[in-house]
C-alpha cells in the first residue's frame, strides 16, 4: 500500500468542513475511497465483493474471529461468493478481513451488516447494531459516510445513531454523513445478484443521501433516493410484510384446497396465467430466513408505540407459524393411511435450510418439523449437500446422501427443501411414501411411490 493509504482518514481531509463532502465524493467516484463493511455474512461479504469488483479497496470487520481467519484464507461462507472468487481479490489485495475496529480510523465508507435478530419477547434486538455504531463512534473521522444496511424498526438512524454522532460533537451533512440503506440479497439468487438490485437510500440531509446514492451508483444500476432514513427503513419492512401476507394467503389456501380435494399449486398456476394484476405466491412448510418471520415484527413492535394495532401481521404470523404443525399432520395421515404408526416409523427429512441453494438454517421450519416428529417417536435422518451438520434433539446429526437403498427403506420421504441437487426421479422410482411440501414432484411420472402434496 501507498504512503497515502497508511494516513489516518483525518490526515488525508485536511480542507475545512464545506470540503468533506466534495472530496470524499471525489474519491468515491475516482474509486480511491476506502471502504469497511462491518459483518461478513449473507448481506455483508456479497457487497464487499461487488465493491472490490468495481475497483474499491475493502475491508470486511466481523467480530467472529474464526470467520475472519476462514475468509482471510480464502474460504467464502456465503452460496453468492465463491472461494476462487474471493481468494482471486484476497491475492490482488483488494479484500481483506479483521476482527480490529480500529481500521476504521482510515475508512472513507463505513457500511453496517450486522444482524438483527428478535427476542424471545418479539421485541426487535438491536444490541449488535448499538454495539457496533459504539465502535464507529469511537473511531469516528470527520468525513466519513456511515450507512447502515441491517434491517431495523423505522426511527432506528435518526433516533439512535444520529444522537451518538451528535453527543461527539458531528454535524451530520457537514462534518459526518449518515444514511440508511436496507440489504435487500436473495442468497443463492442466480439471476438478482447485489449488483442487479436497485438500492434504496435515504440520509438524515440531503447531502447525505446524494452521498450514499453516489457510492452504490459505482455498483448498482439504479439507486432509489428518498425523502429520509425512515422512509427507506419503512420500504424494507413493507418489502416483507407483503410477502409474509401473501405466502400466509398461499398457506391458508392450500388448507381449503386440501378440503375440496383439488391440489393448490394447480389452481395458483392457472390463476397466474392472467398477464396483470397478480402475483403468483406458493405454499410451504413455514417461513424461515432472516427476513420474513421477523421483519414484519420489528414494523408491528414499533406500531404499538402509536397505541396502533396492525391486523394482517400477526393474522399472517399466525398462519406460517401453523405450518409445521400441519406438515406433521400430513405425515401421520400419510402413514396412518397405510397402516403404519408414527411412533417408531423412519421418516428421511430431504433439506433443512429454510429455502433451496442454500446452507442457511435460520429460523427453519424443517428443523421445528423433524424436532416435533422426533418428539413422537419418529426416527428422523435428513439429507441436505449445504447443511452437513445439525444439532438435533441435542446431539449432532449429520447429513447423509440418498440412494436408492436408502429411500426404500424409509417408511416416508419428507421433502422440506427443494434443492436442486436432489433426484426427485430416484426418489419417485425408490420411496413407497413422499410428502413433497414444495411441489418438487410436479410433472413426474414413474414409480409407485405415494404423493402426499402440499
Amino acid at each position: 500500500m501507498s504512503n497515502l493509504n497508511r494516513l489516518t482518514h483525518a490526515e488525508q481531509f485536511p480542507g475545512d468542513n464545506a470540503s468533506y463532502y466534495t472530496q470524499l465524493s471525489e474519491r468515491i467516484t475516482a474509486h480511491t475511497a476506502r471502504i469497511a463493511v462491518i459483518g461478513q455474512g449473507y448481506v455483508g461479504l456479497p457487497l464487499a465483493a461487488e465493491f472490490c469488483h468495481a475497483g474499491f479497496r475493502v475491508t470486511g470487520l466481523d467480530i467472529d474471529k474464526e470467520r475472519v481467519r476462514t475468509l482471510n484464507r480464502g474460504e467464502s461462507l456465503t452460496p453468492d461468493v465463491s472461494d476462487a472468487t474471493l481468494l482471486a481479490l484476497r491475492n490482488a489485495g483488494y479484500y481483506e478481513a479483521t476482527w480490529d475496529f480500529s481500521v476504521l480510523r482510515n475508512s472513507d465508507v463505513i457500511v453496517i451488516c450486522v444482524p438483527t435478530p428478535l427476542r424471545k419477547s418479539k421485541d426487535p434486538d438491536i444490541s449488535y447494531v448499538l454495539a457496533t455504531v459504539e465502535q464507529v463512534v469511537k473511531h469516528l473521522c470527520p468525513g466519513q459516510l456511515i450507512i447502515l444496511e441491517s434491517t431495523t424498526y423505522p426511527g432506528t438512524t435518526e433516533e439512535l445513531l444520529l444522537p451518538l454522532f451528535e453527543e461527539k460533537g458531528y454535524v451530520a451533512g457537514q462534518d459526518v454523513f449518515l444514511a440508511f440503506s436496507p440489504e435487500r440479497i436473495d442468497p443463492g439468487n442466480k439471476q438478482f445478484t447485489v449488483k442487479d438490485i436497485p438500492k434504496i437510500t435515504g440520509g438524515v440531509t440531503p447531502a447525505c443521501t446524494q452521498l450514499a446514492a453516489m457510492f452504490y451508483r459505482q455498483i448498482v444500476g439504479k439507486v432509489v433516493e428518498v425523502s429520509s432514513p425512515r422512509v427507506a427503513e419503512l420500504a424494507k419492512l413493507y418489502e416483507n410484510v407483503f410477502r409474509s401476507v401473501n405466502i400466509a394467503l398461499a398457506n391458508e389456501f392450500s388448507l381449503m384446497c386440501r378440503q375440496l380435494g383439488v391440489s393448490s399449486r394447480e389452481v395458483i398456476d392457472a390463476a397466474a396465467s392472467k398477464p396483470f394484476g397478480f402475483m403468483p405466491f406458493y405454499p410451504g412448510p413455514g417461513i424461515g430466513g432472516h427476513c420474513i418471520p421477523i421483519d414484519p415484527a420489528y414494523l408491528a413492535w414499533k406500531l404499538k408505540f402509536s397505541n396502533y394495532q396492525a391486523r394482517f401481521i400477526p393474522l399472517a404470523e399466525e398462519i406460517n407459524q401453523s405450518m409445521p404443525g400441519y406438515v406433521v399432520d400430513l405425515v401421520s395421515e400419510a402413514l396412518n393411511e397405510r397402516k403404519l404408526c408414527l411412533n417408531g416409523a423412519n421418516v428421511l427429512a430431504i433439506g433443512v435450510a429454510y429455502k433451496r441453494g442454500v446452507g442457511d438454517i435460520r429460523e427453519s421450519p424443517a428443523l421445528q418439523i423433524m424436532a416435533s416428529l422426533s418428539k413422537l417417536g419418529v426416527n428422523i435422518s435428513y439429507s441436505d449437500p449445504h447443511v452437513p451438520e445439525i444439532v438435533h434433539a441435542g446431539n449432532s446429526l449429520r447429513s447423509v446422501a440418498v440412494d436408492a437403498a436408502i429411500l426404500k427403506a424409509c417408511d416416508c420421504v419428507l421433502i422440506l427443501t427443494d434443492h436442486a441437487e436432489f433426484d426427485y426421479q430416484q426418489m419417485l422410482m425408490s420411496a413407497s411414501l413422499i410428502v413433497d411440501t414444495r411441489g418438487a414432484m410436479r410433472g413426474l411420472s414413474g414409480g409407485n411411490a405415494q404423493i402426499v402434496s402440499l
